[in-house]
């Protein structure tokens, strides 16, 4: 087993170990989020992360890369993504160049060659370099399979995806390979440690449920909230903290067009920070509630429950 290989079974040997380290790195997550870690890193198998946006799906992934020191490959997904943008293209215009040079030294290959027939049988001596691996630009997919010590492959809010793309990840993630007509099979140097993410716009299929674990990531309950924010903004007061944690907490409950999300608790905590805050004033609350609502209406809706979630907020640190 080689150092790195240690390592990380060191870092993966148990549920406590895990959920250390990610917060050691400022990443608090729940019991059930390290168990899926630990399960999917021993059993090799891809994680579906679904939840709202903003929960931290995205990051878990990030922090499991800077946790196992193994580089992040991301997949950005997004509607009309083909398997050229995902897996691999040829570099065209070497592929031209390589052409030219050949048509350029054709005399030097044939090496006098008589005839049609004997031309050919002489150009088959030659390597096939046209389609080979130093013509072929990986894309993401590949450069994954590729890694001689593996890495964290991230694809990114799969739901965007095409039906049909997610049917062709369905050979890479089941078998961690993929076919290339003119090259063949091609197999993981190393199993990669594979997060899918997905913000719940479609139905995900069958077929690729199947071959991932499943983690539904929910906005943190406050207790968990508030570690978030002590984590990722240490130096807000304690009663301030408390009371932002609350205050969003109450928001939540509420018939919003969009939630707001930890990390926009995360800026709103920063937002008041900076402004010198020490406990929740209603008009440095109005004047901010913009940070965590990107709509208006939500505004105006929580706007009418300003002083009632100022209250709540008080009598947590009571």
């Amino acid at each position: 087993m080689t150092d790195l290989n240690a390592m990380r079974a060191e870092k993966l040997q148990s549920i406590e170990r895990i959920q250390e380290g990610y917060a050691e790195l400022g990443y608090i997550c729940s019991r059930t989020i390290a168990t899926a870690i630990y399960v999917a890193c021993h059993l090799e198998k891809p994680i579906l992360i679904e939840g709202p946006a903003g929960v931290g799906k995205t990051e878990l992934a990030n922090t499991t890369s800077a946790y196992l020191e193994a580089p992040l490959i991301r997949l950005q997904c997004y509607e009309g993504l083909d398997e050229g943008k995902a897996l691999y293209e040829w570099r065209y215009a070497k592929q031209l160049l390589y052409t030219q040079i050949l048509k350029d030294k054709m005399d030097e290959v044939l090496e006098g060659a008589k005839g049609l027939a004997a031309s050919m049988e002489q150009l088959h001596r030659h390597s096939d370099v046209f389609f080979s691996e130093r013509f072929l630009a990986p894309r993401p997919l590949l450069q994954a399979l590729k890694e001689d010590d593996g890495c964290v492959l991230l694809i990114d809010e799969v739901d965007k995806s095409d039906h049909e793309f997610e049917a062709f990840m369905l050979e890479i993630l089941s078998e961690f390979q993929i076919s290339i007509p003119e090259l063949g099979t091609i197999k993981a140097k190393k199993r990669p440690y594979v997060f899918l993410t997905s913000n719940n716009t479609r139905d995900m299929s069958d077929a690729l449920k199947r071959r991932c674990l499943h983690l539904y990531v929910p906005f943190p309950d406050a207790k968990l909230e508030r570690e978030i924010i002590q984590a990722r903004v240490p130096e807000i007061p304690v009663q301030l903290r408390t009371m932002l944690v609350d205050f969003v907490q109450s928001v939540r409950t509420m018939d919003l067009k969009k939630q707001p999300s930890v990390s926009e608790t995360i800026d709103w905590a920063r937002v008041l920070l900076l402004l010198h805050a020490t406990e929740l004033d209603a008009d440095m609350v109005r004047e901010t509630l913009n940070v965590f609502l990107k709509f208006e209406e939500d505004i105006q809706a929580v706007d009418q429950h300003l002083y009632e979630f100022i209250r709540n907020a008080e009598k947590a640190v009571a």
